[in-house]
C-alpha cells in the first residue's frame, strides 16, 4: 500500500494557495482553530439545502419509512467511504469530507427521474441540459446562503477545491480508476457536461469513486428488503460478487472489500484506482444493478407521478409572469396558493435587484447581500431560470404538499 501524501492538498502542496482560493469572505474571523476545508464542511452542514437531503429521493421513493435510503444517507455513506480511503492513503481529511458532505446539493426532488424532468423542461424552454453536478456547484455558488457575523446574508464562498469536487463528481460515468488532472479552469464556464473533466486533487477523486462504490451496496440493499429482487437475481448477483464463503451481500461486504482494494492499489501514478478484477467485478455490479433494479417497471407510476407533479408546479408558476410586474403580480395572487405563491416569492426577493422589489418589502430583505442572479426579472428566461431553480431545491415532501394544494382549488 503506497502513501498517497505527497499529493495530498495540504500548505505544503505548490497548488495549495490556488485551491484555498474564495471569490470573498463570508466571516471576519482570523481564528486559526478552524482550517478553510473545515469552514466549507460546516458551511455546507449549515446550509439549508444540506437538510433538505433527508426528505430527498436517492432511488426508492418512500419518504415516511425510516429504513428506505435518502439522499442525506448516501451523502453520509459516501463521505464515511472517502473519509476512511483518504485517512488510509495519508490524504487530506478535511477537504474529502467537505467535498463528499457537498457533493449532492444540487439533487432535484424524486431522485435521477426529477432530474430527467427538469432536464427535459430546460431543454424545453432554455435551450439548456440540467444535470445536478453543475447544480450542485450552481447552489453552492449563487442559491445557498448563510448570515455572516452581522447577519448579513451572504453566498457560501466555498474554496475553488470544493467547489471543483462538487462539479467533477459524477458517479454514472463509467470507470475505476480516477487521476486527478493538472490545469485550474473556469468550473462555471469550461464545464459543460457531466464528466468532462476529473477533480483537480486527489481528494476529489476519491470522492468521486466512493459515489460509485457507496450506491450500488445501499441500493442492493434496499432493493431486496422491498422485493425488487427475486430469488434468482439473488443468485445471479452472489455469482457477480464472489464474497467469501459465508459472507451475506449487503451494503457493508460490498462496500468494505471494495475500500480495502482501492486502498490497496492507488499510487500517485495511477491516482485512485480498482484493481481490474475488483474493477470489473464493480462495472458488473453496476450493470447487475440498472437492469434489475433502476429499470424495474415497478418505477413506471413513480415517473408519471413525478412527471405530473414537476410539470404541474411548473406551469403554475409560469402563469405569473409579467416582466418586471411579475412580483406585484405574484403578491396580489397568492390567495391563490397561498403555500407555493407565498414561498416562491419570498425566494425571488432575495435574489433581485432591490429596485424593482414591493417598497413594503425593501426593509424585509436588505439584509440579503447576495448575488442577485434573477436581475429585474428583465425577460421570461430568467424567470423560468428561477422557477426551476426553486424546484431543484424542493424535497419530494414538500413537492408533493404543493401539488396536493394546487389540486384543492
Amino acid at each position: 500500500m503506497q502513501s498517497l501524501k505527497k499529493g495530498a492538498i495540504v500548505p505544503t502542496n505548490t497548488n495549495y494557495a490556488s485551491l484555498i482560493k474564495r471569490e470573498t469572505s463570508l466571516y471576519n474571523d482570523n481564528s486559526k482553530i478552524r482550517s478553510p476545508f473545515e469552514r466549507d464542511y460546516t458551511r455546507v452542514l449549515h446550509s439549508t439545502a444540506y437538510r433538505r437531503l433527508k426528505h430527498k429521493t436517492q432511488v426508492f421513493y418512500n419518504v415516511d419509512s425510516d429504513h428506505i435510503c435518502t439522499r442525506m444517507e448516501h451523502v453520509l455513506h459516501v463521505e464515511s467511504v472517502s473519509y476512511t480511503i483518504a485517512k488510509k492513503l495519508g490524504l487530506n481529511e478535511e477537504l474529502t469530507k467537505a467535498i463528499a458532505i457537498a457533493h449532492d446539493l444540487g439533487h432535484a426532488p424524486f431522485g435521477h427521474h426529477g432530474e430527467q424532468i427538469i432536464s427535459d423542461i430546460a431543454k424545453e424552454h432554455l435551450n439548456e441540459s440540467f444535470w445536478h453536478e453543475k447544480n450542485g456547484l450552481y447552489f453552492a455558488d449563487f442559491i445557498e446562503l448563510l448570515p455572516n457575523h452581522e447577519n448579513k446574508y451572504q453566498n457560501l464562498n466555498l474554496t475553488y477545491a470544493v467547489r471543483d469536487g462538487i462539479i467533477s463528481h459524477c458517479g454514472e460515468v463509467d470507470n475505476c480508476a480516477v487521476k486527478p488532472r493538472t490545469e485550474l479552469i473556469d468550473l462555471q464556464k469550461d464545464f459543460c457536461t457531466a464528466g468532462k473533466f476529473n477533480p483537480i486533487t486527489l481528494e476529489g477523486c476519491v470522492v468521486k469513486l466512493a459515489d460509485k462504490i457507496a450506491y450500488v451496496g445501499r441500493d442492493i440493499e434496499d432493493a431486496l428488503n422491498l422485493g425488487f429482487l427475486s430469488q434468482e437475481d439473488v443468485l445471479e448477483l452472489k455469482n457477480i460478487v464472489k464474497l467469501k464463503k459465508g459472507s451475506a451481500i449487503n451494503t457493508s461486504t460490498i462496500i468494505g472489500e471494495m475500500i480495502g482494494d482501492i486502498c490497496k492499489n492507488s499510487s500517485l501514478e495511477k491516482g485512485i484506482c480498482l484493481s481490474q478484477v475488483t474493477g470489473e467485478k464493480l462495472s458488473k455490479i453496476k450493470a447487475f444493478n440498472y437492469q434489475k433494479i433502476y429499470s424495474s417497471k415497478r418505477f413506471n407510476a413513480f415517473k408519471e407521478y413525478s412527471k405530473l407533479i414537476i410539470n404541474q408546479i411548473f406551469n403554475t408558476l409560469l402563469e405569473f409572469y409579467s416582466g418586471q410586474d411579475t412580483l406585484k403580480n405574484l403578491k396580489q395572487n397568492k390567495n391563490l396558493y397561498p403555500t407555493l405563491i407565498k414561498e416562491f416569492y419570498s425566494y425571488l426577493c432575495k435574489y433581485v435587484n432591490a429596485e424593482i422589489l414591493l417598497k413594503e418589502d425593501k426593509k424585509y430583505f436588505k439584509d440579503y447581500i447576495n448575488i442577485k442572479i434573477y436581475q429585474n426579472l428583465q425577460n421570461k428566461q430568467i424567470y423560468i431560470k428561477a422557477i426551476l431553480d426553486y424546484i431543484s431545491g424542493m424535497t419530494d415532501r414538500y413537492a408533493v404538499d404543493t401539488f396536493s394544494e394546487l389540486i384543492k382549488y
